[in-house]
């Protein structure tokens, strides 16, 4: 499949839970539309929106088994069929804005599924995983990555200070209740954007204290300022 050229740049905050991200995202969009940015912001997975985004729902309210028991690489393809279903969705977004924000894409995916491998099994998986949504299923790649990274210990008590949310009446999901594995995920995402080109790293951290929102914000904004092409359309 032909992998389309978006009109607008796309930038992705990827993070592990109780990182921050749908925060984050909510407030690049509303400080780019306040500075006359037609800002799109679309949030993954779809749970309520697509058949595969429902489906990932059950599987994180472990309708289909324990995590420990479930392949990857099967997993994976839930997600990826979540944002097959959105591509047009993304595209027409890119279109008709100055730039999208998503919070999570393919870069999730790959975080969390090789999270439970190791290796050469690992970086495998991970080139599956990107050549199924980027490949076969054309999404477009992102302008730019920002990770937003802490510690698991502090993301485990920010993550029950959360709202209920749509997919779950649990406080942590199946992903979330398993620290070893969401210690996996975050050093799976710091290998990603350690070795891919177009990441940054922002630590949500300021040595041990936890940074302010609008700290942690305006060095996204200068992170998305500097990578060129979204402030152009923006001015």
């Amino acid at each position: 499949m032909t992998v389309p050229v978006t009109a607008a740049p796309i930038i992705a905050l990827e993070g592990i839970d109780g990182s921050g991200k749908g925060t984050q995202a909510q407030l690049l969009r509303d400080a780019l539309i306040a500075q006359g940015s037609k800002a799109t912001l679309i949030s993954f997975p779809r749970y309520t929106d697509t058949f595969f985004g429902a489906r990932i729902g059950e599987f994180l309210n472990g309708k289909f088994g324990a995590l420990e028991d479930l392949d990857p690489f099967l997993i994976s393809l839930l997600y990826a069929g979540d944002r097959l279903e959105s591509r047009d969705t993304l595209l027409n977004a890119a279109a008709e804005s100055d730039i999208v924000i998503l919070d999570r894409y393919v870069a999730s995916n790959v975080a969390h599924q090789s999270a439970k491998r190791t290796g050469n099994e690992r970086r495998q998986l991970q080139e599956w995983i990107e050549h199924i949504e980027f490949e076969i299923h054309g999404l477009p790649r992102p302008t730019l990555t920002l990770l937003l990274d802490l510690p698991v210990d502090i993301s485990q008590e920010l993550i029950q200070q959360k709202s209920q949310r749509a997919y779950t009446d649990r406080k942590t999901d199946l992903q979330e209740a398993d620290v070893s594995y969401m210690q996996s995920v975050r050093e799976a995402y710091l290998d990603l954007a350690e070795r891919s080109s177009g990441w940054q790293t922002i630590s949500v951290l300021d040595g041990t204290n936890l940074r302010s929102r609008d700290d942690i914000a305006s060095e996204i904004a200068a992170h998305v300022a500097t990578s060129g092409r979204g402030m152009e359309r923006a001015q």
